[in-house]
């Protein structure tokens, strides 16, 4: 009976698995790319596929029915402008896509160019300096593309590696992005590009000269963080042996460590949103919201007439050898078609998301007030759109829409709510704009701490634990009581 116990059987069993075809693969590209990207992305793509042209398509009188049999062969500067109403027939409407100019529902507002330099070109200008391979260099300006206001790195190294092999065709595994990392973790300011606040620190402290305070720095940032961030200086004496002379002297040099190294920096070169190129350029008319989805120097595409006759002519021939060019030339047509079907698409979804976004958040982009954001989450825009919550997240990703009130990045309007004593659910927008107003007003030389914003914001109707409070203070940019206090 033991033998029979190890009879290993076959069993075929059915499974659906969901597979992308190249072809929705190539949108899920296009999709996650900002305009200065797509820029990018379409001139290389001009420079590979010879089916390609820029500029509008040229027809003649007896090319007409043609042309428009051959509409879906054509992207070009395209209105995409929106009144209040959703439309689901998005150029369905027109035959003629070169006609169309963007921005016809109003003047179009100048894309911000830079007079200072932003925050990013201080990394890029550090970044060319470096002897990096043409591969290295492309991950280290996703990298870069990827720290925050505050100089840190909240993506994980595994996201970034996905991301890269997804959107970018390069497979990079986590210990070549990290030893990329570790190259701009090098730049000033120093603690640029720190995955978290620890790793920040402790990039801080190991630029300073060799001294016994910078050994204890670093010891107590690497093996005591828990006992410093929660200021238990006791314990930290205690185990370190330190007087308490010592400690308040070590204590001193930790607290002048700077836990937004890119905040600092932006704020002596200006804001860098200052020098972000919107995605979507929004404006109000008459109490009519409107908006255009930002082409910038995108140039035209048509598929090539010409490459479209030598194919009929090839086919007409018929030899061998033509044959075979037939069948390289129609894959060159197949895939500028499917080129410009994707860029098709890709308008399509980004000016629906942002439509539903601007239907959701419509009192802020009425009055530009940041208390009067509703909460909203990627599953509101994905139920209006009827898109996947993965397509909403790739379209707002990295994108930013120009208002009359300022540039935002479209994560901007995404935010959980608070429930109120009454049971009125606001976003958290009203308790980050609270807590700003409490910080500014307090006393410098006796900081509020995050115990004593919970009650506050409880006096108000608010109930928000302690930890919650801190997680907000950090989403804001606001330091710990001790290190406010002056």
């Amino acid at each position: 009976m033991s033998g029979l116990s190890n009879i290993q059987t076959q069993v075929q069993t059915q499974a659906q698995i969901q597979t992308l075809s190249p072809q929705q693969v190539l949108e899920a590209r296009l999709l996650a790319l900002s305009t200065l990207e797509l820029e990018e992305h379409v001139r290389a793509e001009l420079g590979d596929n010879p089916a390609l042209e820029d500029g509008p398509a040229e027809s003649s009188a007896t090319d007409n029915e043609d042309a428009v049999q051959d509409d879906d062969l054509e992207y070009g500067n395209e209105e995409f402008g929106s009144s209040d109403n959703n439309r689901d027939d998005w150029g369905d409407d027109d035959d003629d896509w070169n006609d169309r100019q963007q921005g016809g529902g109003g003047p179009v507002a100048d894309i911000p160019l830079a007079d200072t330099r932003s925050f990013y070109d201080i990394l890029y200008e550090q970044l060319r300096e470096q002897d990096l391979t043409e591969r290295q260099m492309k991950i280290a300006l996703y990298i870069i593309g990827s720290i925050d206001n505050d100089g840190i790195l909240d993506k994980d190294l595994q996201a970034i590696s996905d991301d890269l092999a997804f959107y970018h065709d390069t497979d990079a595994s986590v210990d070549e992005i990290e030893q990329v990392l570790k190259v701009i973790q090098e730049f000033d300011p120093a603690g640029i590009g720190a995955r978290n606040l620890q790793e920040c620190l402790l990039i801080q402290i190991r630029r300073k000269p060799d001294s016994e305070s910078k050994e204890l720095q670093e010891k107590i940032i690497s093996s005591m963080f828990d006992e410093f961030t929660h200021k238990r200086w006791d314990k930290i004496s205690a185990r370190l042996e330190l007087t308490k002379e010592q400690t308040d002297a070590v204590i001193a040099e930790l607290v002048k460590l700077n836990p937004r190294p890119g905040s600092s920096l932006g704020e002596t070169v200006g804001n860098s949103r200052q020098h972000i190129v919107p995605d979507f350029l929004l404006d109000n008319y008459d109490d009519e919201i409107r908006f255009t989805l930002n082409n910038g120097n995108i140039p035209q595409l048509h598929v090539s007439r010409e490459y479209s006759d030598m194919l009929d002519n090839q086919i007409k021939e018929g030899t061998s050898s033509q044959k075979a060019a037939a069948v390289y030339i129609k894959s060159k047509l197949d895939s500028a078609r499917g080129f410009i079907q994707a860029l098709r698409q890709r308008e399509q979804t980004m000016t629906r998301t942002m439509q539903a976004i601007i239907d959701l958040q419509r009192p802020f982009f009425q009055e530009g007030d940041e208390t009067l954001l509703r909460p909203m989450i990627l599953k509101d825009v994905a139920e209006k759109t009827g898109y996947d919550i993965s397509t909403i997240s790739r379209v707002t990703s990295g994108k930013y829409v120009q208002t009359p009130f300022g540039t935002f990045p479209l994560k901007a309007f995404f935010t959980d709510g608070v429930k109120t004593s009454s049971g009125e659910e606001v976003s958290v927008k009203e308790i980050h704009r609270i807590l700003r107003e409490a910080t500014d007003a307090e006393d410098p030389g006796n900081p509020l701490t995050d115990e004593q914003l919970s009650d506050m914001l409880a006096r108000r109707g608010f109930k928000v634990a302690r930890r919650t409070v801190a997680k907000y203070r950090e989403q804001i940019g606001i330091p710990v009581a001790r290190m406010r206090k002056k």
